[in-house]
């Protein structure tokens, strides 16, 4: 037993130069380089659309409608004031009532005066008052000219003409139709509606063929009815 021992111990410091040589070994290894990392490339330059991408985007957002924003009113004191309505069903009543009052259907032709000029007088106005007209008693206080509108934007500017007449309280007015040289087969259409359409405004109480000065067979002057007498009925 003696005599194994220092075979023993031999074999002890073997093993631990062995485990020293390893562990110098390991430290002295290089160690793995670490993977470098790659350049973050730098961002693009922003591109600029052109007309094919905006002719692209026009076409694919057609029919888009954009997101409601939240409903946050503004503080007090800064709200809008809400626009005024307009009253387009008023507007629409009104018209109705014009192309209602003055039909394209009524026949003139016997309710005419059988003078060469083919006045007008509303029953109870004398004969007197179509010589007046005639001769200019009253002065003309303003005009409208059709000649050369449509038949319905015709008969609507004349029914706003009248009204308006009404309202500021022209006695006499003159109303240009024009002679229909221009018309088709050179009819005067216009001429023979406004004729009808007078006869159907209660504000219209008589009309004449303009003097040649005045127009001549391409114009009428009107005697209209006060307003003071229309509000009285």
């Amino acid at each position: 037993m003696k005599h194994g021992a220092p075979a023993h111990k031999a074999s002890g410091l073997d093993a631990l130069h062995d485990l020293r040589k390893r562990l110098r070994s390991s430290r002295a290894a290089p160690q793995p380089a670490q993977t470098a990392l790659a350049p973050v490339a730098a961002a693009p330059a922003e591109a600029v659309p052109t007309q094919a991408d905006r002719a692209l985007f026009r076409t694919a957002a057609a029919g888009a409608r954009p997101l409601a924003l939240p409903d946050h009113p503004p503080p007090p004191g800064l709200q809008p004031k809400p626009p005024a309505a307009i009253p387009l069903q008023h507007v629409r009543d009104e018209q109705a009532v014009l192309r209602e009052a003055m039909s394209d259907e009524l026949d003139l032709d016997h309710l005419l005066e059988t003078d060469a000029t083919l006045s007008w007088r509303r029953d109870g106005i004398g004969s007197d008052t179509l010589r007046k007209l005639r001769r200019g008693h009253w002065t003309i206080q303003n005009e409208i000219d059709l000649h050369g509108l449509r038949r319905d934007e015709a008969r609507e500017a004349l029914g706003q003409f009248l009204r308006t007449a009404l309202q500021r309280e022209w006695r006499c007015v003159r109303v240009i139709h024009g002679k229909g040289l221009s018309s088709p087969l050179r009819e005067p259409v216009l001429k023979h509606k406004v004729r009808s359409w007078l006869m159907q405004r209660d504000e219209v109480m008589a009309y004449v063929q303009a003097r040649p000065s005045d127009g001549g067979a391409g114009a009428l002057v009107l005697l209209l009815r006060s307003a003071r007498r229309t509000e009285r009925g």
